[in-house]
């Protein structure tokens, strides 16, 4: 009488929904596109392999993350063992603008953005200049600098730290420092798709060119946007504003990205100042359209 029950139980095991062993075939066209390393094609070849085999969907996926688990403890011994020269990635930019506001003309900017992301901390260097000549005659002159480490006591909460030069004769000021320290929140932290939040106080001090210093308590905050909307495609917005009882900035720049060849991209962008008590003869807001490459190392 046993028998019979013994040799059906593999079948009922089965049709109690115990994972059945990846077909040969299947396993092999998994195998192979985990050996590529590429996220994307595995996740592909995932899902055509349980819609093919599905009595095996629990050993795919079992495969499948135990390939990112043994990816994610490799990003972070690398992490871990990286020295302070690794690790670093940036984008060096070079194009042209048409400027409105304070300026009518055509000119050229250059950038550089650096940045270096461990286990708990992020670092993010920031270069800009923008230069223009009208007639033999300066015409725009902007130069910024600016540093951002951030301490990550959570998966999305941070400790950060701001520090920044700037200097812009035709919006009013020879010299402008900024530091400020305050709390940072990832809001929206997935593949493609990121916004963080900052806000603190902060301290300025400015230099007018009309000879005034102006030295403040300020409070800071900040949004940093980036969506990645193709593969070849990603929009970013980055707006900041420094609030203060004399002159408060805003500042915006929205950017659309499109990828061309390897590293290099082609780069819209938008950019809005406003000064909320610019010195005497000079508009409050400068807006700026730029056109450039941007080159990702």
């Amino acid at each position: 009488m046993l028998a019979p029950i013994l040799l059906a139980a593999p079948t009922l095991l089965a049709a109690a929904g115990d994972p059945a062993p990846i077909p040969p075939p299947i396993k092999a066209m998994l195998d192979a596109a985990i050996a590529s390393g590429n996220d994307a094609e595995i996740a592909t070849v995932a899902k055509y392999a349980r819609t093919a085999a599905p009595q095996s969907a629990k050993e795919i996926a079992a495969l499948v993350d135990g390939w990112h688990h043994d990816q994610a403890a490799k990003h972070e011994a690398a992490l871990r063992d990286a020295g302070p020269l690794d690790l670093w990635r940036g984008k060096a930019e070079l194009g042209g603008y048409i400027t409105a506001g304070n300026t009518h003309d055509v000119g050229a900017n250059a950038a550089l953005d650096l940045s270096r992301e461990t286990i708990r901390w992020r670092h993010k260097l920031h270069f800009a200049a923008d230069y223009q000549e009208s007639a033999g005659l300066v015409s725009r002159e902007h130069y910024l600098a600016s540093y951002e480490p951030n301490f990550k006591f959570s998966p999305r909460a941070y400790l950060y730290g701001a520090a920044q030069y700037e200097s812009d004769r035709f919006l009013g000021y020879t010299s402008r420092y900024s530091a400020s320290l305050g709390m940072g929140y990832s809001a929206i932290k997935q593949s493609g798709l990121k916004l963080d939040l900052e806000l603190g106080p902060a301290y300025r001090d400015t230099d007018f060119t009309d000879g005034t210093l102006e030295s403040s308590i300020a409070g800071r905050g900040s949004v940093n946007f980036d969506w990645k909307m193709s593969p070849a495609i990603s929009l970013s917005q980055v707006a900041s504003a420094y609030v203060q009882h004399f002159n408060s900035t805003v500042s915006s720049t929205t950017a659309l990205s499109a990828k061309l060849i390897g590293p290099l991209a082609a780069k819209l962008s938008y950019a809005v100042q406003y000064e909320s008590m610019p010195p005497v003869g000079r508009v409050g807001t400068d807006t700026t359209s730029r056109a450039s490459l941007v080159y990702s190392f």
